[in-house]
């Protein structure tokens, strides 16, 4: 199961950096409302991925 979780983080991760990413880069899913919002959850989901990316390889 946890190992499950991380590689659910790390997809959740992911998309949260492409969403952000586009947003931030071409204005698409929210129109570029804040860009110091999209920068801060580019931030959060890059920690995320690498917390699921180490706890991962600590597992095996």
């Amino acid at each position: 199961m946890p190992k499950a979780l991380c590689i659910v983080g790390t997809v959740v991760a992911v998309l949260l950096l492409l969403v952000f990413g586009l947003d931030l880069a071409i204005g698409f899913p929210f129109n570029g409302a804040s860009k110091l919002m999209n920068i801060f959850f580019i931030i959060c989901s890059g920690i995320l991925g690498y917390l699921s990316w180490t706890t991962m390889r600590e597992q095996v």
